[in-house]
């Protein structure tokens, strides 16, 4: 199937040329440039990330982030950020209903972790700086850490003023930091960055952008140096960066960075960005694939990234901001722990069945001794599960082929049911964004939409409802490669 990944409505995700795959296992990946097994993680970096969405791939079908929008002051401007405050519709880094005062913040954090179970991550990513606004991110972690002592801790930077609070992160028991690093080539850093403000002044041009590089790079070093883990973020600009970024991969390899995660541009003329009002295009999702395999090896790739909002709470999947606003809270900031510990002991008995079915499907998949590749999207909602019905928000979507079992990325989608109106134009809408997915795997589905389906070439089957996801990309694979083609079941 040849077939190409339309571009609307699609976020990280577009089947990449079938003779260049690359897939993950779980949190391990390979590639046809190396790979890495399970058994070569230190135990204890896989003690820091198993239960941290943003930093595991496995981690982010059972537990949730909460950022905090206490930073909304920024020392460097970006030609891809416009800061926005109250703005529900749009999802994307830098902006947020609300800045918090640390305050507010505690008692945001603490209503969250009392009543959301899957809570594991409390991170600070701006809607500014982080690292900047010091004084806001400093105090906010300091009560969160006191008030809810078993949470992690998570800071989102520029890079700029990270050094000087790199001890304090330390001392505060901040465990994972995410630097954005788009270049290590001050002129192709000058077409990204209009200005910094550092040390007391003003910087432009080609200055700005040595002084951010220079300071970036020794923020990355002094935080691998004292044992925290670092994501590197990397937006793709299509002319700008893209083929910058196999030479960003290398410095921050080099330098420690634990992931690489390179996310899509987002420039739409309405969000007012200098990129946006200038009609920069966004990498095409076939371009940012691409990309992304041609990074896979001693870092590791992030794909499971949805580029969230400042405020973002929930799974990366399920958003809840909107049910802890501010007149939301209860007058009275309390913390409740139980339903967080009784959801962990329900997990790790749920994820010891996936780790199971995943080994032996990756196993079964890989003993098939075909060069066939599949594309498969599933619903979910949680726990490693085909389990979504109608409201699904999104897809997940994984390649399948005698290398493994690997996940792509995800589809963001209206959802379907929406009790009997504008159900035509929406399903419509989803076909569209499957363009180029062989196959969908879901919890339950009409006939009609089943068949709308397969006259685009997707063929939809429930058949699998609430297996595993791995197991049931297994048993598909198997069945297609058996039959020597698929009908599908509803």
């Amino acid at each position: 199937m040849s077939r190409g990944m339309s571009k609307r409505r699609t976020t990280n995700t577009a089947p990449a040329a079938r003779e260049s795959e690359a897939t993950t296992f779980g949190d391990y990946t390979s590639s046809s440039r190396g790979s890495s097994k399970p058994n070569a993680m230190d135990q204890a970096i896989i003690e820091k990330i198993k239960d941290h969405p943003c930093f595991s791939r496995e981690a982010h079908l059972y537990f949730a982030r909460m950022h905090l929008a206490v930073a909304p002051a920024c020392n460097i401007q970006c030609n891809y950020c416009n800061r926005k405050y109250d703005c529900a519709n749009e999802s994307r880094p830098g902006v947020a209903s609300n800045r918090l005062t640390p305050d507010q913040a505690v008692r945001r954090a603490m209503a969250v972790a009392s009543e959301v179970p899957q809570l594991s991550v409390v991170g600070i990513a701006g809607p500014g700086d982080a690292c900047y606004d010091w004084k806001m991110t400093k105090a906010t972690l300091i009560a969160i850490a006191r008030e809810i002592p078993d949470i992690k801790l998570c800071v989102s930077t520029n890079g700029l003023a990270l050094p000087e609070h790199v001890d304090e992160l330390v001392d505060m028991n901040v465990g994972h930091v995410t630097i954005t690093i788009n270049m290590v080539d001050p002129k192709i850093g000058t077409k990204i960055y209009p200005w910094i403000f550092y040390d007391g002044r003003r910087y432009n041009g080609i200055d700005a952008s040595r002084i951010l590089h220079e300071r970036q790079m020794l923020g990355l070093e002094m935080l691998t140096e004292r044992g925290i883990l670092t994501k590197v973020n990397s937006v793709m600009i299509p002319g700008v960066n893209d083929e910058h970024l196999i030479e960003v991969n290398k410095w921050v390899n080099d330098r420690g960075a634990f992931m690489h995660n390179v996310t899509p541009l987002i420039s739409e003329r309405s969000h007012g960005t200098f990129y946006g009002l200038n009609r920069q295009r966004c990498p095409a999702p076939l371009e940012l694939n691409a990309l992304r395999d041609r990074l896979e090896g001693a870092t590791k790739v992030v794909r499971h990234c949805r580029q969230c909002r400042a405020d973002a709470v929930g799974l990366l999947s399920d958003d809840r901001a909107s049910e802890f606003t501010l007149g939301q809270l209860p007058a009275e900031a309390t913390y409740d722990s139980g339903k967080r510990h009784a959801y962990r002991q329900l997990i790790e008995h749920e994820r010891r069945g996936q780790t199971s079915e995943t080994t032996d499907a990756t196993i079964a998949v890989s003993l098939a001794r075909s060069n066939a590749t599949l594309f498969i999207a599933v619903t979910t909602k949680g726990g490693g599960r085909i389990n979504e019905l109608g409201q699904a928000k999104e897809l997940q979507i994984f390649s399948v082929c005698q290398k493994g079992i690997g996940l792509i990325g995800h589809l963001k989608l209206d959802p379907y049911c929406l009790g009997g109106w504008g159900e035509e134009t929406t399903l419509n809408s989803i076909i569209e964004a499957l363009e180029g997915i062989d196959f969908l795997l879901c919890f339950q589905i009409g006939i009609i939409p089943r068949n709308k389906l397969a006259r685009r070439g997707v063929q939809a089957t429930s058949a699998y409802g609430n297996a595993y996801l791995e197991q049931a990309i297994d048993a598909l694979y198997t069945a297609y490669l058996s039959r020597g083609g698929f009908s599908g079941a509803s």
